[in-house]
């Protein structure tokens, strides 16, 4: 270590918050799906790191990752008895304009948006925690099979066959769908605009036949209690939904959720009700997932005013 390093506790969070605080941010939502629960493995992390003198530490950022994942598997042993508890369908707390801040690295924003995607979200809690842990770590965060024996305290052969299984089982579940921005916002306009008018056929034209819809509401909320599957039968009920709603009374502002384009619902006082996230079906033209997040326990984080427009803020 650099002789004449200031090692106060300032510097050192400065140091930590800089270099390595994203990166494990990005790491423990994909591993957990929960935003504040990442944010609390950020937070464990830095104190344990607080405690740890540099000096002995080759690679910080080594140190830091190999420490989060184990808090996030540790985590994860005690979170799968709770999803088997969960109330009705559990969707990832959603990530809203937020790109910068949940991205481990300046990868391409398509490439960001892909690899939190809803879909890619639900395909990875069908792994276990370790195949869960070799797969983000080899295949979306580039780690080479020694290293990651070292993370898992595994051998290499054993980390390649947990990630070569966890890769089947999301190429089975997960399939990408890339679409220009543009014909995002053009579904986005169609699906909201059927919905507000209260056109069920022409909700249905933007969903494709095979279309699903999910809805969490963690049992604190209603919301559907089974993932709903045909366009027909989903804006059936989106629209007999929306009847019982006083949309005078509600906020709604278009944003980017998990790398979808989607819009966020609040009270008048701003209170968050909902976040809706569309995603395009491998038809083209028309929409494959609604996803609808309900629970209120997962928005607490939305808020009701518009994200600063980045080119204004440099």
């Amino acid at each position: 270590m650099d002789e004449g390093l200031d090692l106060s506790p300032a510097a050192r969070a400065l140091r930590f918050d800089r270099a390595h605080a994203r990166s494990l941010r990005a790491l423990a939502y994909r591993m957990l799906g929960s935003r504040a629960e990442a944010e609390d493995i950020v937070q464990e992390a830095w104190l344990r790191w607080a405690e740890v003198d540099e000096g002995q530490v080759l690679h910080a950022g080594a140190f830091l990752s190999r420490l989060a994942t184990n808090l996030c598997l540790d985590k994860l042993q005690s979170a799968s008895r709770r999803r088997e508890l969960y109330v009705g369908t559990w969707l990832p707390e959603p990530l809203v304009d937020e790109a910068e801040a949940w991205s481990p690295g300046p990868e391409a924003r398509s490439e960001w948006a892909q690899d939190v995607s809803m879909a890619f979200m639900l395909a990875l809690e069908r792994l276990t925690p370790l195949e869960r842990a070799a797969f983000l770590l080899h295949d979306v965060f580039e780690l080479d099979f020694d290293e990651l024996a070292t993370r898992l305290q595994r051998s290499p052969a054993a980390c390649r066959q947990l990630a070569s299984r966890a890769r089947a089982h999301v190429k089975a579940d997960y399939a990408r769908v890339e679409v220009q921005e543009e014909e995002r916002q053009r579904l986005l306009a169609a699906f909201a605009g059927a919905l507000m008018r209260g056109d069920v056929e022409a909700l249905a034209q933007v969903l494709a036949d095979d279309a699903v819809l999910l809805t969490d509401g963690g049992g604190i909320v209603n919301a559907v209690p089974r993932p709903l599957h045909g366009g027909a039968r989903i804006a059936k009920a989106l629209v007999g939904f929306g009847k019982h709603l006083d949309l005078s009374q509600l906020r709604v502002r278009p944003a980017q959720i998990n790398g979808l384009a989607g819009y966020l619902v609040f009270q008048a006082d701003g209170t968050p009700v909902q976040a809706v996230a569309l995603a395009p079906a491998a038809q083209p033209g028309r929409l494959g997932a609604v996803y609808i997040m309900r629970n209120p326990e997962k928005l607490r984080a939305l808020s009701a005013t518009s994200p600063p427009d980045p080119d204004r803020s440099r």
